[in-house]
C-alpha cells in the first residue's frame, strides 16, 4: 500500500467537487482509491453514495439470461445506435504498438472543428465517449443546485447526485447548472434557446447529428454553454468510445487535464477523424434514418401504439402495456426499451436494412 496525502484528502472531503487530484500528491493503492477517470476518488461511504446500477439500452445480457438464444440471433433494438454504421476504409493504418499523437488528436479535434462549424472561441475536447465528461463535469463545475428536466437520460442525475449536488427534476431558474439532452432521449423534445439557463447550460447533443440544423453549437462562444457531442449513436460506432465536448467556459482545459493525455485510443483517433470529413456518408445517412424512422412509425402505429415522439435513431410510443410488449417481442428474439417509471412508454431503435421484416411479422403477433 503507497501513501496518501491526508492534508490532501482532508481539503477535498470538506469540498468535494473542487478537486485538483491530478495536481496532487494523493496516491494509494486500488482498494482504496479508485472510479473517476482521472485515476482516483476516495470510497468512502459517509461521504459519497454508492453509483447506483442504472438501466439502460443495450442490456442484452438480461434478455438472453431471460429468453436464451444467442447475441448473434437477437435484433436489439433497445438502443438509438444507428444499426448501418459507418466503414472506414484506412482506420487500420496506425501503430499500436507507439502512444496516440498529439498531432493525431489534433487532427481528430480539427476534423470535429469543421464538421460541427464550432466557432473559433470553442475548446474542443475528444473523450472517450460521451460518457467520460457527463461523469467528469459535476466534479468540475462550480455550484450547489442542478437542474435536469425529466423524463430524460439517466446518466446526468447519476453523475450529479454523485459529485454531492442538490437535483431539481424540472426547471429550476435558480439553478447553477441546467442540464438539456437535445434532442431528449426518450421523448425526442427539442429545446429553444429560451430555454437556456443564464448561469451554466450543459446540452447534451448527442443524437443531435440526425437534425443539425437544431444544433445549439453556435452558443458555445459564449462561457455559459457547454456541448457534449457522441460519435457512436450517429455513426454506429459505439463500441470506438469517443465523444467530444465542446465550449468556451473557463474550466474546459482543466476537464482535459482531468481527462490525462492518451484519452483516446490510435483506432477511435484513426476512424473518427476518417468519419468526421466524410460529409457525402453523413448527408445520406440522415436522409436513410428519417425514412426508416417513419417506416417505423407507420409499423408500430398499426398496432395500436400512439408516438410520443423521438428522432432519426429512436422512436419511442405509448402502448397498453410496455411490459407486455416487450415481452412477446423478447419471444421473437427481438430486445426494446421500457421505463422503470413509466407502464406505458416503450422505445425502438431502427432495425438493420434486413430485420424489417422479421419486426413486422412480429409486431403483428404482440395483440394477438
Amino acid at each position: 500500500m503507497r501513501s496518501i496525502d491526508f492534508k490532501f484528502l482532508k481539503t477535498w472531503l470538506t469540498n468535494k467537487r473542487r478537486i485538483n487530484i491530478w495536481e496532487s500528491s494523493c496516491i494509494a493503492g486500488p482498494n482504496i482509491l479508485q472510479g473517476f477517470q482521472w485515476g482516483y476518488s476516495v470510497k468512502i461511504k459517509s461521504f459519497m453514495k454508492d453509483k447506483k446500477i442504472l438501466d439502460h439500452g443495450g442490456n442484452l445480457d438480461f434478455a438472453l439470461q431471460k429468453f436464451g438464444g444467442s447475441p448473434e440471433n437477437w435484433l436489439d433494438l433497445s438502443t438509438g445506435i444507428n444499426p448501418e454504421g459507418y466503414r472506414g476504409t484506412d482506420s487500420d493504418n496506425f501503430n499500436l504498438n507507439a502512444l496516440p499523437t498529439k498531432a493525431a488528436l489534433g487532427a481528430l479535434e480539427d476534423a470535429a472543428r469543421r464538421f460541427w462549424n464550432i466557432p473559433e472561441e470553442a475548446v474542443v475536447i475528444a473523450t472517450h465517449g460521451a460518457s467520460a465528461p457527463i461523469a467528469l463535469l459535476p466534479f468540475i463545475l462550480e455550484g450547489q443546485l442542478v437542474s435536469i428536466p425529466q423524463p430524460t437520460y439517466n446518466e446526468h442525475q447519476a453523475a450529479f447526485e454523485n459529485a454531492g449536488w442538490n437535483i431539481a427534476t424540472q426547471n429550476d431558474p435558480s439553478a447553477d447548472v441546467k442540464v438539456l439532452v437535445h434532442p431528449n432521449n426518450p421523448t425526442g423534445q427539442l429545446w429553444s434557446a429560451a430555454d437556456l439557463s443564464s448561469h451554466v447550460t450543459l446540452i447534451d447533443e448527442s443524437f443531435c447529428d440526425v437534425c443539425p440544423e437544431q444544433s445549439f453549437i453556435a452558443a458555445c462562444s459564449h462561457p455559459n454553454t457547454i456541448i457534449l457531442k457522441s460519435f457512436g449513436k450517429f455513426w454506429g460506432l459505439a463500441g470506438v468510445r469517443l465523444g467530444f465536448i465542446i465550449g468556451s467556459h473557463p474550466q474546459m482545459q482543466r476537464l482535459r487535464r482531468a481527462l490525462g493525455p492518451w484519452a483516446i485510443s490510435s483506432h477511435a483517433i484513426a476512424l473518427g477523424t476518417q468519419a468526421l470529413k466524410d460529409k457525402d456518408w453523413a448527408k445520406r445517412t440522415r436522409q436513410r434514418l428519417d425514412a426508416d424512422s417513419q417506416k417505423l412509425d407507420r409499423l408500430v402505429l398499426s398496432q395500436g401504439a400512439r408516438l410520443v415522439g423521438g428522432c432519426g435513431l429512436f422512436r419511442s410510443y405509448h402502448v397498453s402495456s410496455a411490459k407486455d410488449w416487450q415481452i412477446s417481442l423478447a419471444k421473437a428474439h427481438i430486445w426494446t426499451r421500457i421505463f422503470p417509471y413509466s407502464e406505458t412508454l416503450i422505445r425502438f431503435g431502427l432495425p438493420p436494412q434486413a430485420g424489417w421484416e422479421r419486426l413486422a411479422v412480429a409486431l403483428e403477433r404482440v395483440n394477438a
